[in-house]
């Protein structure tokens, strides 16, 4: 076959023209090892790919965003042969790649155990020296029925794959990872052993890693429960997680980031820091709060308030509940009723003999804010006078989470956005997208966040509304990030049916991203509710509507903090901010007249006139992570003195109590860490 012309992109480097002297994409990087997939014009391809003439071909190593994604999937497969190699009863579910790793589905007699998980951990080490190669092959639908006849699950997938749009519900669209749909029909990956022997095979769309021998680093974490396809009605089928990594130094540092996640876990520091809890008698997913977490959470909330305040926000109160009427006019009734709770039935009268006299009404928890922002504009005539008119609230939503996705405080069924919704003409919308989005890094920075990218998710295929009005918000989004400058990936497609939007990540402490803020141009419910102002001509006109959500909720904001500063909060945010520890009973009452000033500036303190020792109640204040602590004994009274100590355990003798309650104050006011 003669030599063809393609073009290749290497990392860092210009595009290139390249000669292949054969057709398959792995001879354009053979002297690449990372290189473990190829881009050919825009598509992931395994690298026995045949390339066509003028093919552009980039390279995927394997510690890029993608290559990890092939790698896990990869192991996924490894992991599903060793299961079938030590338990031939095994029958396959579906193995995506997921954050950080992949997991495999299946349908056994019994759950995994611990020791099981070491045995095919053995058994996919084999597997990898083996250098199994992974070969794709297409077939039809009749072959594919043909070849898996015994894994029920994998027919239940080809019968669905002409309707994978069907799926796209909780914990189903990892099945999109497990088909491939299309012209080409579907297609089986063989693992294949040197001397060309069938060793194994699944039903997917890849790539794949070249060989097995490309799997660096993995390891197999832990089993659970899980029903098929994320439906409680369907068989519970038992999960493997595992990861896997480009080299074993990146397995370790992932490692020891989840050592590091599991110290931080909000669940638990909730718990040994008496900040809130989650009653079985109440119901999962919804949160208390105690004294120390209602404190925390009101000076969160405070400065918060304060800062909208002198940002020109207008605050209201929305109630909880509502008429079935204005969840059908906003369309959540239509597009987000599985979100829902279901309705609660009132106003209907009954007469004695049992008949309705009266017919009731369906009313709703409250699901979303905004469509009662927009009864607060409706509620009189506006001019473009008042616009822009930034509405703002503390407002408490619930959403029907099912129970296996419910997680403390991240992800909860009752929980207070902080809500803002801005009106605005369409001269307005991008100064005031701009100075929105600069107020909403400000925020955040001010709680101790300072890493931010953003997603700009774009029209997707199936939209509403008029194309030049997305062009509109869209450009007006992205001048906004380019104002504030913050790193943004354009997410084509992505926008939800109605609006795009910006979502701004943040990495805690330890690196991990979280999605908080999010930003969206509102292109129907201004139509939906025929929303009006005067313009300066007199005309009646629509405006343009901003939806924002500076932390996304309360809660997740607050969990996210609690992880991010290990519960050991900045001095304005800690909820109590000083011990005062007596080295004897009577240093009670010097000690009391010291937190009496420093309650007298605004600091929260407590004196521990308890009968434990004082090194015990340094190691108590300690444990709950306060950021100072006063303790004085005879020297320090006959000085008008303390012992001054920082959470930290480094201390100084002999600070004055002027200096010392200057020095919490000051830290309290600056927001600064200790």
């Amino acid at each position: 076959m003669s030599d063809i012309k393609v073009t290749v992109v290497s990392a860092g480097q210009p595009a290139q023209h390249a000669v292949a002297t054969g057709t398959q994409a792995w001879e354009l990087f053979c002297e690449a090892p990372s290189v473990i997939v190829a881009r050919v014009d825009g598509e992931l391809r395994d690298l026995s790919y045949e390339l066509a003439p003028d093919d552009v071909v980039e390279e995927v190593r394997i510690d890029a965003p993608d290559g990890r994604e092939v790698l896990r999937h990869s192991t996924a497969h490894v992991m599903a042969q060793a299961v079938q190699d030590i338990f031939p009863e095994a029958r396959l579910g579906i193995g995506p790649p997921i954050t950080d790793g992949f997991y495999y589905d299946f349908d056994m007699p019994k759950p995994f155990v611990p020791a099981d998980l070491d045995k095919i951990e053995t058994r996919m080490r084999k597997i990898i020296k083996e250098g199994q190669r992974f070969s794709r092959r297409a077939l039809s639908e009749d072959e594919a029925r043909t070849e898996l006849a015994d894994e029920p699950y994998k027919l239940e997938l080809i019968g669905l794959k002409s309707g994978l749009d069907k799926l796209d519900q909780p914990g189903a669209s990892p099945e999109c990872a497990s088909v491939e749909v299309g012209s080409g029909g579907l297609t089986i990956y063989d693992n294949l052993r040197r001397d060309g022997s069938l060793a194994w095979k699944d039903l997917c769309r890849g790539p794949h890693l070249p060989t097995t021998r490309r799997i660096p680093a993995f390891k197999l974490m832990r089993s659970a429960a899980a029903y098929w396809r994320g439906d409680e009605k369907k068989p519970q089928l038992q999960r493997i997680y595992g990861t896997a990594w480009e080299s074993k130094e990146a397995l370790e540092a992932h490692l020891h980031r989840l050592e590091e996640a599991q110290r931080r876990d909000h669940r638990r520091l909730g718990q040994e820091l008496d900040l809130f809890s989650f009653p079985d008698e109440i119901g999962s997913g919804l949160a208390v709060f105690h004294p120390k977490g209602g404190v925390l959470r009101k000076a969160m909330e405070d400065y918060s308030r304060g800062r909208h305040e002198e940002a020109g926000y207008e605050f209201v109160y929305t109630p909880h509940l509502s008429k079935a009427e204005l969840f059908q006019t906003s369309g959540h009734l239509e597009w987000y009723a599985d979100g829902m709770y279901p309705p609660m039935r009132m106003d209907e009268v009954v007469n004695a003999a049992g008949e309705v006299v009266k017919p009731g009404q369906d009313y709703y928890p409250k699901p979303m804010n905004c469509p009662m922002h927009i009864m607060v504009f409706k509620s009189r005539g506006r001019s473009y006078r008042e616009l822009p008119l930034r509405l703002f609230e503390f407002g408490t939503v619930y959403r029907y989470e099912m129970s296996g996705a419910v997680h403390g405080l991240t992800r909860a069924r009752g929980f207070t956005q902080d809500d803002s919704h801005i009106f605005c003409t369409p001269d307005q919308l991008e100064a005031e997208l701009a100075e929105l989005l600069q107020f909403v890094i400000g925020l955040l920075r001010d709680y101790g966040l300072t890493e931010f990218t953003a997603d700009l998710s774009t029209r997707p295929d199936k939209f509403v509304g008029d194309p030049a009005d997305w062009d509109i918000a869209e450009r007006a989004l992205e001048s906004a990030l380019k104002t504030a400058e913050v790193s943004y990936r354009i997410a084509a497609g992505e926008g939800a049916f109605y609006a795009p939007k910006i979502d701004i990540h943040v990495s805690d402490a330890i690196g991990r991203p979280w999605q908080l803020s999010t930003l969206q141009v509102d292109l129907q419910l201004p139509d939906r509710f025929d929303m009006e102002y005067q313009a300066s001509d007199g005309s009646r006109t629509r405006p343009y509507m901003i939806h924002r959500a500076l932390f996304g909720s309360i809660e997740r904001f607050l969990g996210i903090l609690t992880e991010h500063y290990a519960g050991a909060f900045p001095p304005w945010l800690a909820p109590v901010q000083v011990v005062a520890i007596p080295v004897a009973e009577r240093h009670n009452d010097y000690l009391n007249d010291v937190a009496r000033r420093l309650r007298g500036r605004g600091v929260r303190v407590e004196v521990d006139e308890s009968d434990d020792r004082m090194q015990k109640k340094i190691r108590n204040a300690q444990l709950q992570k306060v950021p100072f602590m006063l303790i004085a004994g005879d020297r320090d009274v006959d000085e008008a003195a303390i012992s001054f100590r920082y959470r930290s355990g480094d201390q100084e003798n002999g600070v004055s109590v002027d200096d010392a309650v200057n020095r919490v104050v000051s830290a309290v006011e600056r927001r600064i860490q200790v």
